[in-house]
């Protein structure tokens, strides 16, 4: 075999490709005594328990050898004849396959612009999307990302600054954003993406069981008053849990509603010195409240429960409350599906000692430093995330598809208003209030409210929920899972120790 031809040179881009996804995104993971191996993305021997599923990592640089040998395939433009494809990776979510459906009205409007989607599922989507992008391998025009990735990758100089688009697309207002949003989606004064649909976390009940139950949802009630009605409406004999909580591994699954409990708890991941702080009294009374709410009167299987499957509870009838996304709506409220519409109530997430304990994310669209389409996918992303595309889409599919939490004047639609009377004040009131910056009762060196805004916490995160959801499936104790989560931490917390 030829040392230096084309097939060994696309092996050797794929290994760089993946030592770079390692650098950029893993620990240091001689602290444990094993690393994963740059080619297979398996780990080293001398294992250690980690939890039921394979970290972020590995999948990241599957995703990476796949992407980085269609280069080698010979992938290029898709395009045939004189048009332009512009290719965009996107998360499977109701709302996403809405903007799909849709898009023939795209292309009938712009002839010499085709679309072509990759749609994945939320994992699968953050390990692509980060695997192309960090290593340069302009497979996309556009990615959906989120407020975690922007600013990072915009620092990175990944991505490409949309804000002077804004500026000479007619009619398009960015300062119509929610202001929370359009923060969170800067870099040094700029946009870098574009928020599809915007989301805080708040909780969900069923009014009507309430009533028969002779109880009163506060509207912001404290997690001991939400433990309490969880348990006079938890009724397994019937099929019907107390409350619906995500139990399923993933720093954007079960960690983005169990990190909101701890911040309100009084809880921190690190002091201002960066020291780990995951076996600190707050932090585990915080968890210990989680697991044990999930194990008396949570869903069945919780430890495998994420947001669709607490989402299916809820809409058939099958849990009495339900904490996560503002954007639950679009399945909760869609008649063609959901047998509660109109039967529930939303309130602010619940609280302990810090008010406002809700989330913020946002799904955007950017686009790579690497899309040779630049134009045309700005012309896609201001299409999807126009006031147009949000009039058009409730005119259309019904206004509880509209994609929520984006703009300000979506709030103002005589319809949309009348439609969401009962989540979408509270929903702008969540997006409103909430305060990345200041997410703790304590003070802390990050940002972030369900996560921590540095590279690592792709890995972290996903490694402590891994442990969490090892505690809600019985596998071991809350206490064990922190003093692993524990020693996760204070690898990262040492690396940025000493740095100014």
């Amino acid at each position: 075999m030829n040392k230096n031809g084309p097939g060994q040179q696309c092996l050797h881009a794929v290994r760089r490709a993946k030592e770079l996804v390692l650098q950029r995104y893993s620990m240091s993971w001689s602290a444990f005594g094993r690393s994963p191996d740059p080619d297979s993305g398996r780990f080293r021997p001398k294992a250690r328990r980690t939890g039921r599923r394979a970290v972020l990592v590995p999948a990241a640089l599957t995703a990476t050898a796949v992407l980085t040998l269609s280069g080698c395939a010979g992938a290029g433009s898709f395009t045939s004849g004189g048009g332009q494809t512009v290719t965009i990776a996107m998360v499977s979510n109701s709302q996403m396959q809405d903007a799909i459906s849709l898009s023939g009205e795209f292309e009938h409007a712009n002839p010499g612009i085709k679309l072509k989607f990759v749609s994945l599922s939320e994992n699968e989507a953050r390990a692509k999307i980060t695997s192309s992008v960090a290593t340069g391998g302009g497979e996309f025009d556009v990615v959906m990302i989120s407020n975690y990735e922007t600013p990072q990758w915009a620092a990175d100089g990944w991505l490409t600054d949309l804000s002077p688009y804004e500026a000479r697309t007619a009619g398009y207002d960015p300062q119509d954003f929610i202001s929370s949003l359009r923060s969170s989606l800067s870099y040094k004064g700029d946009m870098y993406s574009v928020p599809f649909y915007g989301e805080s976390s708040f909780l969900m009940y069923r009014k009507d069981l309430f009533a028969q139950a002779g109880l009163t949802m506060p509207a912001q009630p404290t997690w001991d008053q939400v433990a309490q009605f969880a348990q006079k409406l938890n009724d397994p004999a019937h099929g019907r849990s107390g409350i619906c909580l995500r139990g399923d591994p993933g720093w954007g699954e079960s960690l983005a509603p169990l990190d909101t409990v701890i911040n309100t708890f009084g809880g921190r991941w690190f002091d201002q010195n960066w020291n780990a702080q995951l076996t600190s009294p707050q932090v585990e009374k915080a968890v210990n409240f989680y697991v044990d709410l999930v194990h008396k009167y949570g869903e069945p299987g919780a430890a495998a429960a994420g947001f669709s499957e607490c989402a299916t509870n809820l809409s058939q009838g099958d849990t009495a409350m339900w904490y996560d996304a503002t954007s639950a709506v679009g399945t909760i409220e869609d008649p063609s599906s959901s047998k509660v519409v109109g039967k529930i109530g939303y309130v602010l997430a619940p609280v302990e000692q810090k008010p406002n304990s809700g989330w913020l994310y946002t799904w955007s669209l950017g686009i790579p430093k690497t899309s040779k389409h630049t134009d045309a996918a700005w012309k896609f992303i201001s299409w999807m995330t126009s006031k147009d595309y949000i009039h058009h889409v409730g005119q259309k599919l019904g206004w509880s598809h509209v994609p929520p939490g984006s703009r300000y004047s979506t709030y103002q639609i005589p319809e949309y208003a009348a439609a969401s009377k009962s989540y979408g004040p509270v929903t702008l009131q969540a997006m409103s209030t909430v305060d990345p910056n200041h997410p703790t009762v304590q003070p802390v060196p990050y940002t972030g409210v369900q996560f921590l805004a540095i590279p690592e916490f792709q890995d972290l995160g996903t490694r402590v929920s891994q442990q969490i959801s090892a505690a809600i499936a019985g596998d071991e104790s809350v206490q064990t899972a922190l003093q692993q989560s524990q020693q996760y931490a204070e690898t990262v917390g040492k690396s940025y120790q000493g740095k100014s």
